[in-house]
């Protein structure tokens, strides 16, 4: 079926093109016969505006490009939510790519938000993306780290602070007691993921009796926390952590279900358990987790926010923006397996 066309429209109205296009976006300056006219025919011949060709022909897009690591992860599904509610608020709509940590996919999302001239681009970093988005910027188009701040200061970013997340957890491991800590999470070419460990190294050095094991994994999932807690159960009960930092609460959970599952090993008795992102299961699991809560819609909604600043004034020096982590303890991690759920912010 051949698409219907606004000279169609125009023809079947018994007007010009030009009435057509005034009906759609200044009605205001045509009769009322005319716009009811022009309704009509739209509704007979089933016409559908071409608002990607109308936005083109104005040079701006109202259609936001967001691109996040691991959509299956619920931080960035927070996160795009976040992003979608304040881009409402500009009457911009938002297109979500998943790269999935992966460089070609990334470029391919970057390739269409470029073809289809959004209005701004918004993006969770795994590649070196700066050559790519400073070219967006050059023809126009800004774009916003979103948790991960620019290396060099290049571009705006709303971030968490990640060292400092990482010390956060391990000083807690540590204040309870526990010396044999293990981190595990990957891959550790991720940039939160080696700035969680950053940190929480620096809190374990400081801890002379302590002592920091890596256990990398290939992807931040739960089915790689469970093979981690299955490699950790393994192992003889004087050779095991008696604490584990996972990257993020998909792992904690993972690891979570592998510990339970066995039945020999107790959280937090046996081992101490804390995450990264504080995602909504992490209060549900069947030990409730302590974790490192970031304020995930916040962080959309501020990335939004930068991206329509510069939209307005190409002419803005980047900003960053570093919100704090908090630290909220649960049973995982509480002495008695208490679920008492408190808070506390990095300094």
């Amino acid at each position: 079926m051949a698409t219907v066309s606004i000279r169609d429209v125009a023809e079947r109205a018994g007007v010009s093109v030009g009435t057509v296009s005034n009906v759609l976006n200044s009605p205001a300056r045509v009769s009322p016969r005319s716009v009811e006219r022009v309704h009509a025919a739209i509704e007979e011949l089933g016409y559908v505006r071409n608002d990607a060709a109308r936005q083109l022909r104005a040079g701006r897009s109202t259609t936001i490009g967001l691109v996040v690591l691991d959509v299956r992860n619920p931080f960035f599904t927070d996160v795009a939510r976040g992003v979608e509610d304040e881009a409402a608020m500009h009457s911009l709509s938002v297109i979500l790519g998943n790269s999935d940590e992966s460089v070609e996919r990334e470029a391919a999302y970057l390739d269409l938000f470029e073809e289809q001239r959004v209005h701004g681009v918004l993006i969770s970093p795994y590649g070196d993306v700066g050559p790519r988005l400073a070219r967006l910027r050059s023809r126009g188009t800004p774009a916003v780290l979103v948790d991960r701040m620019s290396p060099d200061g290049g571009f705006s970013s709303v971030s968490v602070d990640d060292v400092a997340g990482g010390r956060l957890a391990a000083r807690h491991l540590l204040d309870i007691g526990r010396r044999r800590i293990a981190f595990v999470g990957g891959p550790l070419d991720i940039r939160q993921v080696a700035d969680r460990l950053v940190g929480a190294r620096a809190a374990v050095e400081a801890q002379p009796d302590a002592r920091l094991e890596v256990v990398e994994l290939s992807a931040l999932s739960v089915l790689e926390g469970r093979r981690a807690g299955e490699a950790l159960l393994a192992r003889p009960a004087a050779e095991r952590p008696d604490a584990v930092f996972a990257a993020n609460d998909l792992v904690a959970t993972g690891l979570l279900q592998a510990l339970v599952m066995q039945g020999s090993v107790r959280v937090p008795d046996d081992i101490a358990l804390i995450g990264f992102d504080d995602i909504d299961f992490a209060s549900a699991a069947v030990v409730p987790l302590s974790s490192i809560r970031q304020p995930s819609q916040l962080i959309g909604r501020t990335a939004v926010q930068l991206l329509i600043e510069e939209a307005r004034d190409p002419g803005l020096a980047p900003r960053q923006v570093v919100f704090q982590p908090e630290l909220v303890v649960r049973a995982s991690t509480a002495a008695g397996g208490s679920r008492n759920e408190t808070a506390t912010s990095a300094h």
